[in-house]
């Protein structure tokens, strides 16, 4: 079963996500992520962004695709609740779907500066696992 969950560090906050599936604990690692901005049931998918990204592994790849989606919330003044990616070898595509915030219906709570390589780490043990820190 896919799920998501946020950890503390320091001053910032980590995010893993888990599923049965690669794709699964990447798009429940980005979930965590959304979940520390703002709740995601509180976003609508009504617009879609593509997006894409390739690593030279899977650690990079977790690393890229957060920051992907840091960067298209950042420059599109977006929030993303809906993610829908293949994973084939070391590359990512597919498509995140938000809207753009509003503070007074999304109330976010912190600006996510970038995923880091702390605690940088995507493995299969029963169940796949994709986590690291997120500098906020």
């Amino acid at each position: 079963m896919a799920k998501f969950e946020t950890f503390s560090h320091t001053a910032d906050i980590g995010v893993r996500g888990r599923g049965k599936t690669i794709e699964e604990a990447f798009i429940m690692a980005a979930m965590a992520m959304t979940s520390v901005v703002t709740e995601p049931e509180s976003i609508d998918p009504n617009v879609s962004v593509e997006i894409s990204c390739e690593a030279e592994n899977l650690e990079f790849l977790l690393y890229d695709w957060l920051n992907s989606i840091i960067f298209e919330m950042s420059t599109r003044k977006m929030l993303f609740c809906e993610f829908d990616i293949v994973i084939t070898d070391l590359s990512l595509s597919g498509m995140i779907r938000g809207e753009k915030v509003d503070p007074d219906k999304h109330d976010p709570t912190v600006e996510i500066k970038g995923a880091t390589l702390t605690e940088l780490k995507v493995k299969k043990n029963g169940e796949w696992i994709a986590q690291c820190i997120l500098d906020v």
